[in-house]
């Protein structure tokens, strides 16, 4: 028999709206929201549903918000006695897994991930740092192509998202001189994304310092729930692993097709993708694909996908 896994999506996955309809209808999914909203300050449920969007994409808002989604869900979930046997996330995301095993409790997560937010921003000066996603080539070939433009400044591989799915990071001309090499050594898509810093690259890595003297003043306790983490693809084993694992992946590559596959070695068959969006799912999809493995996938972020998930609701 087959192992259940909850995986949490990262920034980049909100949209207004999100979560509205689950708090509408589940007193568990709206006390998740105020929870948050004592603990920052902030009114989450008019972020979240109402946005304006202009205010949701601010980095210090959208970890928090994402989070906040994902975290009310996960309440409804439990209530209908849906469980896992493992789980982890996309950068952010890792915050939802870490919440989900009590290694933290959800008020002191969502201030924390506001602040990384406002660090991760303030790390990089605007104009400095830029991202782009490279489609359709080898892991191999991406690395020959980044090796070759680290001349032109800082370039790295911030996401191994799923195979043939890539994204860099780095300095402006390294990364343009990158995504240029890629079309030449193959790849079927190179585009510069439309973020507000070089996540995950050496750029950011006062971003994690600052997050580290957070980290030391919260209670953290030891997993529950085996939790992969982003920076080494591995299974966090004790509470004195959280601080260094978070603070590294601040700046280094989020290895998520490792993370999948270990997991997938692990006997996990079902992924249920928690919070906005489907991108996870779509990772894990290929993925396991290309792993040969046979995997059962489900994106809840509203009541139909709720209703899906669950069919006697």
């Amino acid at each position: 028999m087959g192992k259940t896994a909850f995986v949490f999506p990262g920034q980049g996955a909100q949209y207004v709206g999100m979560g509205k309809d689950i708090a509408d209808n589940f007193k568990a999914a709206g006390l998740a929201y105020e929870e948050a909203s004592d603990a920052l300050g902030l009114d989450m449920k008019k972020l979240c549903f109402d946005g304006p969007d202009e205010d949701l994409v601010k980095t210090e808002n959208t970890q928090p918000a994402i989070l906040t989604t994902s975290i009310a869900i996960l309440k409804v979930l439990e209530e209908f006695g849906v469980e896992c046997e493992m789980t982890a996330g996309l950068s952010l995301g890792e915050y939802g897994s870490l919440v989900k095993s009590n290694v933290f409790q959800f008020g002191d997560a969502v201030k924390l991930v506001k602040n990384r937010g406002k660090y991760m921003q303030e790390a990089v000066p605007a104009g400095i740092g830029i991202m782009a996603a490279i489609l359709g080539l080898e892991k191999q070939a991406l690395e020959e192509c980044i090796n070759s433009c680290k001349q032109y400044g800082i370039v790295e591989a911030a996401n191994y998202n799923s195979p043939g799915q890539i994204v860099i990071s780095g300095e402006v001309e390294a990364v343009k001189m990158a995504v240029k090499k890629a079309v030449e050594l193959g790849a079927k898509k190179a585009v510069v994304l439309p973020v507000s810093a070089p996540f995950h690259c050496s750029l950011l890595k006062p971003a994690g310092e600052r997050l580290k003297a957070d980290l030391q003043g919260l209670k953290i306790d030891s997993p529950k729930i085996p939790v992969v983490t982003n920076a080494e693809a591995k299974i966090l084993n004790c509470k004195t692993q959280v601080i260094p694992s978070l603070v590294e992946q601040v700046s280094s590559s989020v290895l998520w097709q490792d993370s999948i596959e270990l997991m997938i070695k692990n006997e996990i068959d079902t992924f249920i993708e928690i919070g906005p969006g489907k991108t996870l799912a779509a990772f894990i999809k290929r993925i396991a694909k290309n792993f040969d493995a046979k995997v059962n996938l489900y994106s809840i972020e509203d009541m139909k996908s709720l209703k899906e998930l669950i069919p006697n609701y």
